[in-house]
C-alpha cells in the first residue's frame, strides 16, 4: 500500500531518464492521455531508492545496472490534485503528491524500453524529447513540479549552464500548451 503522510500527499517518486545528449525519455500513458516521466508510489516501510527501481522496472522495464543516478532533489515537490480528481470517500484522505525526483544517466542510447512488467501498463508509447519539452507536454497540474525538478536536477547534468529556454517559454507553460490532456481520475493518486 502507498503511504499517505498527514496532509494528505501520497509518497511518490519521479524518474528523468537522460541520454548523454542531453534528451530526455517521455512515455505516453496508455490510451494517449498525455506525456510524462516516469512516476509511481512509495509502499510503506520502502526505502526511495529501492522504490526507485522498483518503478523503473515496473515502467519501463529497465533495470539498475542500465542506468546511474547522477542526482535527486533535496527536498519534495508536491503538487495538488483539481479537486475533480480528489476521491472524497478514500481514507486516508488523498490532495496530491509530494516527489523525491532521480535524474537517471542511462548508460546506452538505445536502452530496452518494455512496458509489460505489470499487468496495467503505465505507457504504450515512448519518445526522445529536448530538455525542456517535458514541461509543456505534462498535464498542467504538474508543470510547475516539472519546472523545479528539471532546474534543479538540470544543474548536475549541465554544469556549464542549463539548455537555453524555448520560445514558447516567454508565454509560461500554461499558455504554451493548451491542449486538453485527459487523466484517469481512478488513477490520479
Amino acid at each position: 500500500m502507498d503511504q499517505i503522510d498527514p496532509d494528505g500527499f501520497r509518497t511518490n517518486i519521479g524518474i528523468i531518464l537522460m541520454r548523454d545528449d542531453g534528451r530526455l525519455f517521455l512515455g505516453r500513458r496508455v490510451g494517449g492521455r498525455g506525456w510524462q516521466f516516469p512516476q509511481g508510489g512509495v509502499k510503506r516501510g520502502e526505502p526511495l531508492e529501492q522504490a526507485l527501481f522498483r518503478e523503473l522496472k515496473e515502467e519501463v522495464g529497465l533495470d539498475p545496472g542500465e542506468v546511474a543516478v547522477a542526482a535527486s532533489t533535496r527536498h519534495w515537490l508536491r503538487y495538488r490534485l483539481p479537486q475533480r480528481y480528489v476521491r472524497r470517500g478514500q481514507v486516508p484522505l488523498c490532495i496530491g503528491q509530494k516527489q523525491r525526483w532521480y535524474l537517471l544517466r542511462l548508460r546506452t542510447d538505445e536502452p530496452p524500453f518494455r512496458f509489460d512488467h505489470t499487468d496495467k501498463p503505465e505507457f504504450d508509447q515512448w519518445r526522445w524529447a529536448d530538455f525542456w519539452e517535458p514541461v509543456r507536454e505534462v498535464v498542467a497540474f504538474k508543470r510547475l513540479v516539472y519546472r523545479k525538478a528539471l532546474h534543479e536536477l538540470g544543474a548536475h547534468a549541465f554544469p556549464a549552464g542549463l539548455p537555453p529556454y524555448p520560445a514558447w517559454w516567454a508565454e509560461g507553460p500554461s499558455a504554451a500548451a493548451r491542449k486538453p490532456q485527459r487523466l484517469d481520475a481512478g488513477r490520479a493518486c
